[in-house]
């Protein structure tokens, strides 16, 4: 790549073959801004599912977000976790906006126009890495307003990665009796303790799906009233669903792409009448859109970010590398690689005016 100061964006070219591509200075609208990204962060399930081809082509990527308009055809931008600072803004905005320190669901970009409607300042107390996070954490709340979990209730987490972890911290302070933790990386075991989980289950350990069964319900006293699973594996939804009681519920967050497993929903879930649903930020359940909005469910994330980064110090403890967005092309690889303790990547950009 070239000279300083040059634009740049990350772009899925093929299969596993990421690249970084000079892009024109933006130019606003009278009605858009310019923000210059600062960090942004990569959404190791979602992303990787792009890098390795495991997106069906023919997907509109995001009806609800104006930067991912398009399908998921190579080539392909995409990302939806950018933190920076509106430097330009149009005639017809107001200029009050010039110099705040945004959030936009944008794909990994140095800069770019964007309307202001798009954007969520961050409000003040959150440093823009643990901004970078509010994405996680409007899923995490997602998912736990559709868990909708009771008081006393037994839970199991499947997955430890950021938004497994945030949502065991939300189960956890939701009055659930018992949260499990089922993941094998050993360090997202360790933080799942510490985000607010009674007990850790680790399923490399078992020859077979029972043996995480039988840990699963043993650690949450005979069988777990609710299944959140957000491992990225499809495989998983079986064991999720052998761990509930009679009338348990799996809430499934992952997004398995064009990922398939072969899924044997036996005596277990027939007789035992286990229910499976499926949860996505996209939008707000229907039986929740009378007393809950974008705003309210928003306003909610920030303040739970803020709780947990004020308890736990979330960026400190979630993010384990930062990597210059040139850099990209080997962050994905080694993301994809799996054997290096990476939780949270950050793609930081050269400063801006």
């Amino acid at each position: 790549m070239s000279d300083e100061g040059t634009e740049r964006a990350v772009e899925f070219a093929a299969p596993e073959r990421v690249e970084v591509v000079s892009i024109e200075p933006p130019v606003p609208e009278p009605d858009e801004v310019v923000v210059s990204a600062s960090v942004s962060a990569v959404s190791a399930g979602s992303e990787l599912l792009a890098y390795r081809g495991e997106l069906d082509p023919e997907t509109v990527a995001d009806e609800e977000l104006s930067s991912l308009d398009g399908d998921l055809s190579y080539p392909l931008r995409y990302g939806y976790a950018v933190v920076g600072r509106v430097t330009a803004v149009g005639d017809a905005v107001d200029p009050s906006w010039r110099g705040r320190t945004v959030f936009a669901f944008n794909p990994h970009e140095s800069r770019f126009a964007v309307s202001p409607d798009a954007l969520r300042p961050v409000p003040e107390g959150i440093d823009s890495e643990t901004a970078t996070l509010f994405a996680n954490a409007e899923t995490a709340v997602t998912l736990t307003l559709d868990a909708a979990p009771r008081i006393g209730e037994r839970v199991a987490v499947f997955g430890a990665g950021v938004v497994g972890l945030l949502t065991a911290a939300l189960l956890a302070r939701s009055g659930a009796e018992t949260v499990v933790a089922v993941e094998p990386k050993d360090r997202r075991r360790s933080l799942a303790a510490d985000f607010g989980a009674d007990a850790v289950v680790d399923p490399s350990r078992y020859d077979g799906r029972a043996g995480v069964v039988d840990a699963v319900r043993e650690q949450a006293g005979g069988g777990v009233d609710l299944a959140v699973e957000v491992s990225g594996r499809p495989e998983t939804l079986e064991t999720a669903v052998e761990t509930t009681r009679f009338d348990g519920r799996v809430l499934v967050g992952s997004w398995y792409g064009t990922k398939r497993a072969d899924l044997g929903f036996g005596d277990h879930f027939h007789r035992g009448r286990v229910t499976v649903q499926s949860s996505q930020v996209t939008t707000i359940a229907p039986e929740l859109r009378g007393r809950w909005d974008r705003a309210r469910r928003r306003e909610t994330a920030w303040r739970e970010l803020r709780r947990l980064d004020d308890d736990l110090d979330v960026a400190d403890r979630l993010v384990t590398d930062r990597v210059a967005v040139t850099g990209a092309p080997t962050a994905y690889r080694r993301l994809a690689d799996e054997t290096e303790p990476t939780l949270q990547l950050l793609f930081t950009y050269a400063c801006t005016n």
